[in-house]
Parts: C-alpha cells; sequence; structure tokens
C-alpha cells in the first residue's frame, strides 16, 4: 500500500512538479538577467566547477535544459557510459562562439520542462547550484526565496542524485539562520544560511567559510576530497 503518513505527503508536495517548474524557471531567468551585462574578459572568468568558465557552466545548463529521457541515452551510449564524456560533449554542443552567443542560447530555453531523466526538484538545484557556480566568481549575488531554497535543501537532505548531498552530511547537524531548514540530528553542528548550506552539502568548499559549528571542518574535508564538478 502506498504510504499516506503526513512526513511522506509533505515529500511528494515538495517534489511535485508542478510546483517546481515555475521556480526553476525564474531562477534561470534571473541568472540570464544577471549575465546580460557580461564583457568577454568575464565569460572566460573561471566558474567554482574545477576546470569550467563561467561561460561553459552556462552552456551545461543549457544542455541540461534541452535534453530528453531519449536524447541522454542515445548520448550514454555514443559515449561508452562514459557520463562525464557526455557532459563535455553536450556541453559543447551549446556553448556557441561568443559569450552573447552563448547567452542567447541559455535565454531560449528558459522556460522549457525538458530534461534528462531526472526529477524536477534535480533540476531545480542543478539551476541554482550552478547559477552560484556562476555568479560568486564573477561578484554576483542573488536574494533566492527562502521557500525556494529550503525546498531544495530538504531534496539534498535525502539525496545523492547527480551530486553527493545526503552522504555528504552524513552524521552532522545542519540548521538553517535565516529559515526552516534542519537535518541530521548528530553532535557536530553546522549553521548558517539555507544558501550557504546547500552549496556546502554539494562540494563548493568557498561556502564552508560562511558556516559555523565544530562539524564544519568536517564537511569542509569531505567536500575537499570529493572536488566540484559540473
Amino acid at each position: 500500500m502506498p504510504d499516506t503518513s503526513p512526513k511522506s505527503t509533505r515529500r511528494r508536495r515538495r517534489r511535485d512538479p508542478a510546483a517546481i517548474w515555475p521556480l526553476i524557471h525564474t531562477e534561470r531567468a534571473a541568472l540570464a538577467s544577471d549575465l546580460a551585462a557580461l564583457t568577454e574578459e568575464q565569460w572566460a572568468t573561471p566558474s567554482l566547477c574545477e576546470g569550467l568558465t563561467v561561460r561553459e557552466v552556462l552552456a551545461h545548463l543549457t544542455a541540461g535544459a534541452s535534453l530528453n529521457p531519449v536524447r541522454w541515452l542515445a548520448g550514454v551510449i555514443r559515449c561508452r557510459f562514459d557520463f562525464d564524456k557526455q557532459v563535455a560533449m553536450r556541453l559543447a554542443e551549446h556553448l556557441g562562439t561568443t559569450g552573447a552567443d552563448t547567452l542567447e542560447r541559455f535565454e531560449a530555453v528558459v522556460t522549457s520542462t525538458t530534461s534528462p531523466p531526472l526529477p524536477a526538484v534535480a533540476m531545480l538545484g542543478e539551476t541554482i547550484v550552478h547559477g552560484e557556480d556562476i555568479r560568486r566568481p564573477l561578484g554576483l549575488s542573488r536574494d533566492y526565496p527562502i521557500p525556494t531554497l529550503t525546498r531544495l535543501a530538504e531534496y539534498y537532505r535525502e539525496s545523492d542524485l547527480v551530486v553527493q548531498a545526503k552522504g555528504r552530511i552524513d552524521g552532522l547537524r545542519l540548521t538553517a539562520t535565516d529559515g526552516p531548514f534542519e537535518a541530521g540530528t548528530g553532535p557536530a553542528l553546522v549553521s548558517g544560511r539555507t544558501l550557504s548550506l546547500i552549496m556546502a552539502m554539494t562540494g563548493r568548499i568557498a561556502y564552508c567559510d560562511e558556516l559555523e559549528g565544530d562539524g564544519v571542518p568536517i564537511l569542509r574535508d569531505r567536500s575537499e576530497t570529493a572536488g566540484e564538478r559540473a
């Protein structure tokens, strides 16, 4: 029989695609707006994703919004199940010739609901986390809605899909200082803004500097071991 407990019901609501896609579209539009005035020099800025520029990360986001499950699987087979090679191949397809071209291609998929075989909330994570991978090196910031961040943090609390998050915070107790998000019951505390917790959960070491608690060194060490990837 299906689980009809209040906790299970809340989880299903948090992951309802009909409710999540508008959030994704909002975040894509905000990112496109933030990048509208970049120079070619700025487009070449190294992102928080090791080895990728901010322009390349944006092309990666465009690729994710352009791939349906059939095309994704075809690419995986073509790359002989080398997922990193598949990511690089799709990124190159959407990079374009200039930063303005890359942005135009991204703007064309802002309202897309096409995606690889991933839950919509994982696509929200891709949009926000990679958005920060782009914004932070450029000195840009966004005031994300706390309900959106909380929904995403609750997903990462329970998942290692696409990026390790659940495993990275195992044994730690996370508490947001700007919203209701909490995770874990361990003795080692990690506290800070919801955004900083999300980014640290997904391996972005720079955001550990914004967190407090005796669990921060543990989280930092796990992120340094895993590295930051697209």
